[in-house]
């Protein structure tokens, strides 16, 4: 005897195809409002997705309590991140081999301490403090904003930071990854073209249906120029409260908006 009719719908594929079609719907009067086709959002991750000075800092303040440590934390982390692209480079012109960002980490953390006149840590406890990097906090409106957008589209970070670390960050700061993309999938850190086109790869999509989000301008006019849309988030704040970038945005960016939460209404999410 043949399958009622309705055997196909309520399968778990039916209702699957059910539920999905009003977010398609919307999801395409969205794209069609923005003369898009977006189907994933992929996002930069240190300053855009997390506040990584003020983690860095209340993480280095703490040690140096228990350490019996004093020293300006702040600039403790400014220098620290100011080791994180001249540390890539070597990665890049063959210096290094391919090195993840937490080796790099590790590596810069002694040029660090030796600046800071630091001394007397175990390499257990350099790793440690290598692992500060795990746990950095959210920006307020990253995660209600990342629950909006997964909603309707397939989210990844797009990070140079290594897939254990991104999935510790995710799993300490609540962001609801769907995968995870970046450099050490690609073997190629941002904003090497390779980085880019290996993410849309993966997706099985077509570099135009992947919009690359980030807080920093550089990031995202590489990847437009291998098709990528681009949505530009400022986060004045990332470097602390007196090193504010220009926000004034590239005009050539897709959608400008001035939180997670900012973009996923833009996005019809």
């Amino acid at each position: 005897m043949p399958a009622a009719p309705y055997a196909r719908i309520f399968s778990p594929t039916g209702v699957a195809r059910l539920t999905q079609q009003p977010q398609r719907e919307a999801l395409k009067m969205a794209n069609e409002a923005l003369g898009l086709d977006v189907r994933a959002c992929i996002f930069d991750v240190f300053g855009t997705v997390v506040d990584w000075r003020s983690s860095i800092i209340a993480q280095c303040k703490n040690m140096g309590r228990i350490k019996g440590i004093e020293r300006d934390w702040g600039s403790f982390a400014d220098t620290w991140r100011g080791k994180y692209r001249p540390y890539m480079d070597k990665v890049r012109n063959g210096e290094l081999p391919w090195t993840n960002l937490d080796a790099l980490h590790r590596m810069s953390l002694d040029d660090v301490l030796d600046e800071y006149e630091i001394s007397g840590f175990s390499d257990d406890e350099k790793m440690e403090v290598t692992y500060f990097w795990h746990h950095l906090q959210p920006w307020p409106d990253t995660v209600p904003g990342l629950y909006r957008l997964k909603y309707k589209f397939i989210i990844a970070p797009m990070s140079n930071g290594n897939i254990a670390l991104m999935t510790n960050m995710a799993k300490n700061g609540g962001m609801p990854w769907d995968c995870i993309l970046g450099a050490e999938v690609a073997q190629h850190y941002k904003p090497d073209p390779e980085s880019y086109g290996t993410a849309v790869k993966l997706l099985g999509l077509k570099p135009e249906q992947v919009m690359m989000v980030a807080a920093h301008q550089g990031d995202l006019l590489a990847s437009a120029k291998v098709g990528l849309r681009t949505a530009f988030v400022p986060r004045p704040r990332e470097h602390g409260p007196d090193r504010t970038p220009d926000p004034t945005p590239d005009p050539s960016f897709n959608v400008v908006a001035d939180s997670f939460v900012d973009l996923a209404a833009k996005l019809g999410a």
